[in-house]
């Protein structure tokens, strides 16, 4: 395609109101964030109908920040892409109904983007020579999977979550030991002043010997028993170790079924999304394993790795190029699939 595309993308999926110009899915003009993060801290936690109220009050003013950065106006914009699902349906739909409002007035056309398929194309901004095929772990507060991308927009699930994700899992432990929330900052902090192999948490066994699947209830329950039994006992808790030893179990998780899945697929590439992605744990054992076993492992920045609209800018524009332009009837989905449309 000759002429540049310029998506204006919004995200409001959960409890971050943002808004994006992206050019061609991979140079990020503007990249605007509304946090809610100190708003839901002192509820322990996202309280969906909170977050949609935030958003309704902070969206158009997200959105024109978002272009003032990028130094363009509505008129220069080819298309509007949002996160339709999945998500909190409310917040869900704060985004949607102002992205098909704008693409109606603007006679623009409108892209509905899988929030998970845009954590995985954060990729293609942070490297943008990078093309399929590749194998993804996606891994956040909602959602776990391992993804095979075979082309842009066209992804196989290779293993996903059975119960808690593992972003979900850390804040239920952190809540426990008493760090609060957002609980996978606060033990991936911790963790460093504690033992990992002060005591050992279980791993979840399936009876299917090639399955990539997870399962984090179990060593969130496993804490939760151990930090019963110490109360009993009348015994002292040391936070940092019982934070160490959850997250090594977290991640040789993660790391032992992304290696397995890289493998089966035959391919040396594996991307890492999510807000998890960011966790210095997993980076390291992930680029330690990447390097045994011949496999090029990639990151994105921080500020790619949380909710953003950048991401899904970067979507859209592989949406949009293909032709995948949705009615203004798009309604939100909040448990939307990959691949679902």
């Amino acid at each position: 395609m000759d002429k540049d595309i310029k998506i204006l993308a919004i995200e409001s999926s959960c409890d971050e109101t943002s808004a994006a110009v992206v050019v061609n899915g991979r140079e990020v003009l503007s990249n605007v964030i509304a946090s809610q993060i100190d708003i839901h801290t002192k509820f322990g936690g996202v309280v969906p109908e909170v977050a949609s109220r935030k958003h309704v009050e902070v969206i158009a003013v997200v959105v024109q920040e978002a272009l003032d950065k990028a130094g363009v106006t509505l008129q220069d914009i080819d298309a509007v892409g949002v996160t339709y699902g999945p998500g909190l349906v409310g917040a869900l739909l704060v985004g949607l109904q102002y992205a098909k409002g704008l693409a109606y007035s603007l006679g623009k056309p409108l892209i509905g983007v899988n929030h998970i398929e845009g954590h995985i194309s954060a990729n293609f901004i942070q490297y943008k020579d990078l093309k399929p095929p590749f194998v993804c772990l996606v891994v956040s507060g909602g959602h776990t999977f391992i993804v095979h991308m075979k082309d842009y927009g066209e992804f196989e699930v290779l293993g996903q979550t059975r119960d808690d994700a593992a972003g979900e899992a850390y804040d239920k432990v952190a809540r426990a030991i008493g760090l609060g929330y957002p609980g996978g900052p606060k033990i991936d902090k911790i963790s460093k002043e504690g033992n990992p192999d002060a005591i050992k948490f279980p791993r979840a066994k399936f009876h299917e010997n090639n399955s990539l699947d997870f399962s984090f209830s179990g060593v969130k329950s496993a804490v939760l028993n151990y930090l019963n039994q110490m109360e009993m006992k009348r015994e002292e808790v040391n936070r940092a170790d019982v934070a160490a030893s959850f997250q090594k179990a977290v991640v040789s998780f993660l790391v032992d079924n992304s290696v397995k899945a890289c493998k089966l697929k035959r391919v040396n590439k594996m991307a890492v999304a999510g807000g998890v992605a960011s966790n210095s744990s997993l980076r390291e054992t992930l680029i330690k394993e990447g390097k045994k076993n011949d496999i090029e492992v990639l990151f994105p920045e921080f500020i790619l790795c949380t909710d953003n609209a950048a991401m899904i800018g970067s979507a859209a524009y592989f949406e949009y190029i293909k032709g995948n332009i949705a009615p203004l009837t798009l309604n939100a989905v909040p448990n939307l699939k990959l691949g679902e449309r």
